[in-house]
């Protein structure tokens, strides 16, 4: 009976957003990773979209805050926070038993952030927690068996890090993860505009033209791509506008784009004979956020020749899959063992 009231949550605390996916029910929340804060009265004011809203606009009093840096907790009071209010607001009040919760963490975190991420969902009212790799959640969220003796590679871009895996008999038999995502794309053009235009914009228009004309691919396609900026022009104070087009913010992004292309070629390298035979006949399996900028499955193809293959609601999937754990008894023993 308690089984049936406790909720089992999986949960994508991510560093551009949360994601959580609720047990018979699938993904019930997915909002920004954003906090504001009053300073002098240290009260929360808005969490979530609300709260993403307010970057860059509030006065000096009120704080809108991104508690995760490249994956991890880099403010745990905040962190904590936030995440009791996404639990909270998961349960609705409808389960007066904590939720069993499984939280994705990237796989090169320390074991400081590990247990930093535990206490946090612990003190965030869940009545256990587990950690998994995201790379391994993300592999279950696509919908491969990661428990068969066989290859399978996923690519995860998300806001923070990019995770690399080789995945086989339930186990990451390579893995790679690198600091280098959706945010440090959105800080080169951020660069880009200032050192090319002397142009001042925020991180939420950088997010904006990646979304809209950012690529990793030269086509005739993307290059036609263009959109017009508003920011702030450094000579002269003023606000200004401006048309940028698609091979401009290629370029622009070319940096981190390369070296997650050149993370995912030496992950190739280290994958077993037999195991790379499987991963040529499957394809690499992209998912997170950045699984959605232009081009970015035609590049992988070029780069490394084996077929891409984009997951199926691609930024959903470590959620997914950190929930679905819960079903895999012999997973989630190995994952609690590990963290």
């Amino acid at each position: 009976m308690k089984s049936y009231l406790r909720s089992y949550l999986g949960i994508d605390l991510g560093t551009a957003n949360t994601l959580v996916y609720m047990k018979n029910k699938g993904i019930i929340l997915n909002e920004p990773s954003v906090i504001a804060i009053n300073k002098d009265t240290s009260e929360l004011l808005k969490v979530g979209k609300e709260a993403k809203k307010m970057i860059g606009k509030t006065p000096s009093n009120i704080v809108a805050i991104r508690p995760l840096k490249e994956g991890v907790i880099a403010d745990y009071n905040v962190a904590m926070t936030m995440l009791k209010y996404f639990i909270n607001s998961s349960i609705g009040g409808v389960s007066f038993l904590k939720p069993v919760v499984v939280v994705g963490i990237p796989t090169d975190a320390s074991q400081v952030e590990r247990n930093a991420l535990k206490e946090a969902a612990l003190d965030a009212g869940a009545n256990r927690a587990f950690l998994i790799e995201e790379a391994m959640a993300t592999a279950i969220g696509a919908g491969l068996d990661v428990e068969e003796p066989s290859g399978n590679m996923i690519v995860d871009i998300g806001g923070g890090t990019t995770e690399i895996a080789v995945i086989s008999l339930g186990n990451i038999v390579v893995s790679k993860s690198i600091r280098v995502a959706g945010d440090m794309i959105d800080q080169e053009i951020v660069n880009y505009m200032k050192s090319r235009y002397n142009m001042i914009i925020g991180e939420k228009t950088a997010e904006k033209i990646k979304i809209e004309i950012g690529n990793a691919f030269d086509s005739p396609e993307y290059n036609e791509l263009s959109m017009e900026v508003i920011g702030l022009d450094v000579l002269t104070g003023l606000p200004r506008s401006l048309i940028i087009s698609g091979s401009e913010i290629r370029n622009a992004i070319k940096t981190p784009i390369n070296r997650i292309v050149e993370n995912i070629k030496s992950a190739i390298e280290e994958t077993p004979p037999e195991l790379l035979y499987d991963i040529v006949n499957r394809g690499i399996f992209l998912a997170g956020g950045g699984a959605m900028i232009k081009g970015i499955k035609d590049l992988l193809e070029k780069e490394t020749l084996i077929r891409v293959v984009v997951a199926d609601d691609p930024i959903t999937c470590v959620a997914r899959g950190a929930g679905m754990v819960i079903d895999k008894i012999n997973l989630l023993k190995t994952i609690s063992n590990h963290g």
